[in-house]
């Protein structure tokens, strides 16, 4: 799919950063369930009236790397019920929350951070009743119905809060804000051969140039030497006006194949503005394509193939021009 930009200067350029343009990585949800008491001093001794109660909270995120996001929030884990009293457990999480792509819409994520609660005792007897910071840990599977909406199915492990571990269980509804979909890729025209005449004047035949342009993990960021790879297909564009420009984004393995397809617009994007807004070459004439994580040139399984991998080709085809 062919993209509209706005002139950018070189030095704008060279400092792109791929997860900026791609987009916002905050979010925010909500999460309901139950938590389940056990191990209270109290309740180990004479017993519980009742160890569930309905809990919940909100949260929100900001994702720092594609795989990994730092998450907070307020939890309300409900009422712990012994001989009349109890305890009523509340708190703010804060924890990192790191990810692994199960399918194109499927991940399963981890938590490990630290709670800081406030236990409100109620009740005849002699309860304890303080607040303090303890471990935390989950798991879940977070699944996309959306770009921008997901839901989760988690669990998390309060360690040890006075007089109670707690085990949560529920579901949670976030939302990612600017997100947006994976643009549509429409394949470039095909190349017209050129009809022969009955008098056929001297044909020349400009030869095609290919070049390819690596990119460090998870960025877009063209590199000097980049620049340098890019001068003779520039100057074939800005020689030969009729000349085309085909510019492909690839990835590696890391991350979602999702996320992936986007990065690789963005890569191909980056390099298309640089020669677009540099040597003022028409949009007209450029084609940009992402095909995300599809086509490696190498194993994904070592660094050195990897780096191969993340790698925009920027091609300008051959053709005759008559003299």
């Amino acid at each position: 799919m062919k993209l509209k930009y706005g002139v950018l200067p070189l030095a704008a350029l060279v400092t792109f950063g791929a997860v900026a343009s791609e987009f916002n990585p905050w979010y925010a949800g909500a999460r309901i369930g139950n938590a389940h008491y056990t191990r209270a001093f109290q309740g180990d001794v004479l017993g519980y009236d009742d160890r569930d109660d309905f809990a919940g909270g909100v949260f929100f995120g900001y994702r720092v790397r594609p795989w990994l996001a730092l998450e907070g929030g307020y939890t309300d884990l409900g009422e712990v019920k012994l001989n009349g009293g109890g305890w009523a457990y509340s708190g703010f999480d804060a924890v990192l929350k790191p990810t692994w792509a199960l399918t194109e819409n499927l991940d399963f994520f981890g938590k490990f951070g630290g709670f800081y609660f406030d236990n409100d005792a109620k009740g005849g007897i002699n309860f304890n009743e303080d607040d303090g910071l303890v471990t935390t840990l989950g798991a879940g599977l977070e699944y996309y119905l959306t770009d921008a909406v997901s839901t989760r199915l988690e669990y998390q492990y309060y360690d040890d809060m006075v007089d109670a571990n707690v085990h949560f269980w529920g579901v949670s509804l976030v939302y990612n804000f600017g997100a947006k979909a994976a643009p549509v890729v429409v394949a470039p025209p095909p190349v017209v051969e050129p009809e022969p005449v009955p008098v056929a004047p001297a044909v020349v035949a400009v030869e095609p140039i290919t070049s390819n342009v690596y990119f460090g993990f998870d960025s877009g960021k063209l590199t000097q030497e980049d620049v340098e790879k890019l001068q003779p297909i520039a100057l074939r564009l800005r020689e030969y006006p009729q000349s085309q420009l085909y510019v492909i984004g690839h990835t590696d393995s890391k991350g979602s194949a999702e996320y992936n397809q986007r990065l690789s617009v963005d890569r191909a994007a980056s390099v298309a503005e640089y020669l677009e807004g540099y040597f003022n070459i028409s949009e007209s004439r450029i084609f940009i394509e992402g095909r995300g994580e599809e086509q490696p040139i190498a194993t994904n399984e070592t660094e050195e193939g990897r780096a191969r991998n993340r790698r925009v080709e920027v091609f300008t085809p051959g053709f005759e021009i008559e003299q």
